[in-house]
């Protein structure tokens, strides 16, 4: 996994929200979740039909979000577009 200069800026969040955001709003489906580690925004992946947290990315430029699915411990930099690990 590569590094990446937006590391410094994530914070410890607690997420907003136990499923998509504005899915759960418009009552649509996802398929995967993650979690804005600026913000603690949820939002889904790109496989799901609405993108929200690419979305949510493009309008509040928050570089790195982290899957938030049990059992699965990667972070990804939109910015970069690098899996990045995040100090513990």
């Amino acid at each position: 996994m590569a590094g990446c200069a937006h590391v410094k800026d994530v914070r410890a969040v607690e997420a907003r929200s136990r499923g998509c955001e504005e899915c759960l709003k418009i009552g649509s489906g996802w398929v995967h979740l993650r979690l804005c580690r600026s913000c603690g925004h949820v939002g889904c992946c790109d496989s799901s039909p609405n993108h929200h947290a690419t979305k949510h990315f493009h309008a509040s430029r928050h570089p790195i979000v982290t899957s938030f699915e049990p059992g699965e411990d990667w972070s990804w930099c939109y910015v970069d577009e690098v899996e990045v690990d995040l100090p513990a």
